[in-house]
């Protein structure tokens, strides 16, 4: 970073005027000046209200940052239920609409300005908002859902100029209608969730604000996925199907829907100095409830022996943790919708009882599972452990 300018988290709010031109070319002297009263007296004194700070105006457009996502969304949903009222009645020559989008992201701050990638999908969103509504992205969703009294209709995942990843958005319009969908928008199908235990090891984040650590970040995550995918019960989710969700605030119930799987392995990555520190959390997506956590707090001696061991760690608890997991739902099933899996886990418990009810009770749970599913090696290979 150079001299003067500083990075930090934000929630940036991009507007601008809809058919500005078309207005402009109709009476340009009034739409000058209806605009300048507009701004004067609605949008600046709002930003101020809602503690944002107005960065720049851009033509017919403007940039400002909150601190806070609810603030920035409040901010945006007050300025235009307002405008909707000041409105009515109008022509389509006098009226002035706005359209507005809303990011959380982290920002590069050059003297007054502000620059960088949060930004940029920022004014996107504003350019699919509708006419006189407000489009957010879905780290903003996350932060806002429930603290605000507006509800958002879910837009889904839209691919976007200059922005590599798609974006999740939301939409609200002044009246609580539901935005009208984009023909470019990509709803997404909930995929249905396999028999055996499924899961995606999200992206880590660098929470080290060094960009060079990235490449560290990416590595953990992937011998993660390289580590657990060993594990041949377990269902794993490709790594370029993983790392479209990189650098978004996603929630995990959304990757549980787009992707099929019961569980999201998330995790952080902190540097200070020769210390890191790795944050590791596994979730079950069906629910967002913790299944198990964990920090590894370690010297940075070399690189690739602390991400083997680190990997190592993670992958050692997963797979008896998810087992656990796996084993409380079945129980929780009822009896007529038990499958070929959860047949097995109801056996597993059972199996390393000395009662005879118990053994002939994992016996059944076994036999079942088998009929269930002929292929099925491990209730085999349990079954044959009792003929042994």
């Amino acid at each position: 970073m150079s001299e003067g300018t500083q990075r930090r988290l934000a929630a940036i709010v991009s507007a601008d005027v809809v058919g500005y031109s078309r207005l402009m070319g109709a009476d340009e002297a009034g739409t000058h000046a209806r605009l300048k009263a507009r701004f004067s007296e609605l949008v600046e004194p709002k930003i101020v209200e809602h503690g944002g700070r107005l960065v720049k105006l851009m033509g017919d457009g403007l940039l400002a940052e909150f601190s806070s996502a609810v603030d920035a969304v409040n901010w945006a949903v007050a300025v235009q239920t307002k405008i909707a009222e000041l409105n009515a009645g109008a022509s389509d020559e006098t009226r002035i609409d706005y359209r507005v989008g809303v990011n959380l992201g982290d920002i590069i701050v050059d003297q007054d300005d502000i620059f960088g990638d949060g930004v940029n999908v920022a004014a996107r969103l504003q350019e699919i908002a509708e006419p006189g509504g407000v489009c957010i992205s879905q780290k903003v969703h996350v932060e806002v859902h429930g603290k605000l009294a507006v509800e958002f209709a879910d837009g889904g995942s839209q691919s976007v100029k200059n922005i590599a990843q798609p974006i999740h958005v939301w939409h609200w319009q002044p009246g609580g209608q539901e935005a009208v969908q984009d023909p470019a928008v990509e709803q997404v199908d909930a995929l249905q969730l396999p028999d055996k235990p499924s899961i995606a090891v999200l992206p880590f984040d660098n929470m080290s604000g060094d960009p060079e650590q990235e490449y560290f970040t990416d590595g953990i995550t992937e011998d993660i996925i390289t580590g657990i995918s060993k594990l041949r019960w377990l269902f794993v989710i490709a790594r370029n199907s993983s790392f479209v969700y990189k650098g978004q605030g996603i929630d995990v119930t959304q990757v549980s829907r787009e992707l099929g799987v019961r569980y999201v392995l998330e995790g952080s990555v902190r540097r200070a100095g020769n210390r890191i520190r790795i944050n590791a959390q596994l979730l079950d997506a069906t629910t967002g409830m913790h299944v198990w956590a964990e920090r590894y707090d370690r010297e940075l001696v070399d690189i690739f022996d602390l991400q083997d061991e680190i990997t190592a760690n993670i992958v050692t608890a997963i797979g008896p943790e998810v087992t656990l997991a796996e084993i409380e739902r079945a129980r929780r099933k009822r009896p007529e919708n038990l499958d070929a899996w959860d047949q097995y886990l109801r056996a597993l418990p059972l199996i390393h009882q000395i009662k005879k009810e118990a053994i002939a009770e994992a016996k059944k749970q076994l036999q079942l599972a088998i009929k269930l599913d002929p292929n099925f090696v491990a209730a085999h290979a349990a079954l044959a452990w009792f003929r042994a």
